[in-house]
């Protein structure tokens, strides 16, 4: 099953740090969050990624382009045709990373629509480039496969700006975005979908996710929720950055399940 990570935005709230580069290029510890994500993921034995590039992306790709070079001893031998020998094994050996443009300011819906084409399964997983959790992901995949709907959202306990989650039972009713939610279940990202979730979406720009989209298959009854009481946490402010740097330091950061 493929993991498809959200890793275009522009990160305005977190102007500090995304001025010069990709919100998922911000380092948590001595890596981008996108790696500790993407560790999560592959923890759990799910190691074929498609990253939706869009603002700076080609830091990303310049990123995983080097990533042996980075993360490894190698030698160089110069010549009319240089080569270079890689020392060793990284824990990242199996990871198989594609790395597709979708453009500068389009918004979610549009990016999934866009790699669409990646997709060769019924079934893929999506989350956001900023958000880490001590989530279960074989757990997580088992519920959506138990339930048999369209879609799965994994819903968390967060400070009230993101999507609201109205629930009965374990399946969604509505889904809003961006409410003032108090202590209610929000959307944590770490989707499950089947491939049925395209039918909802075109390329154009404009197509979003959250607004419109969910809301609409919530209320179909086709968007079920996972609950996650653990820890979650999103890179969203640079008391963010910090906060999760701190817990990182500490040795206390509970999404590092690898």
């Amino acid at each position: 099953m493929k993991v498809v990570i959200m890793c275009g935005g522009l990160g305005t709230r977190l102007r500090e740090e995304t001025e010069f580069k990709p919100k998922p290029m911000v380092y948590l510890g001595k890596k981008p969050i996108l790696w500790h994500i993407m560790k999560i993921y592959s923890h759990y034995g799910f190691n074929d990624f498609v990253l939706c590039l869009g603002y700076r992306g080609e830091m990303i790709r310049e990123y995983f382009f080097n990533y042996e070079l980075l993360n490894s001893d190698f030698t160089i031998t110069f010549g009319k045709a240089k080569k270079i020998d890689i020392h060793g094994k990284h824990s990242e050996i199996n990871w198989k990373v594609t790395l597709a443009d979708t453009g500068e300011s389009t918004l979610k819906g549009g990016r999934l629509k866009k790699i669409e084409k990646y997709i060769d399964g019924d079934e893929f997983m999506m989350t956001y480039g900023d958000g880490v959790a001590d989530i279960n992901i074989t757990e997580l995949v088992e519920f959506h496969r138990q339930h048999g709907k369209l879609a799965t959202v994994t819903g968390v306990n967060p400070a009230a700006r993101f999507g609201k989650l109205t629930i009965k039972g374990d399946q969604v009713t509505r889904f809003t975005e961006k409410k003032n939610i108090g202590s209610e279940r929000a959307s944590g990202g770490f989707f499950v979908f089947n491939r049925g979730i395209f039918d909802y979406l075109t390329t154009d720009d404009v197509c979003d996710l959250e607004v419109g989209t969910l809301d609409k298959i919530a209320l179909e009854g086709n968007l079920m929720v996972y609950n996650h009481s653990g820890f979650w946490a999103c890179m969203d402010t640079l008391r963010d950055v910090e906060y999760l740097n701190g817990i990182w330091k500490q040795g206390n950061a509970s999404w590092k399940v690898w």
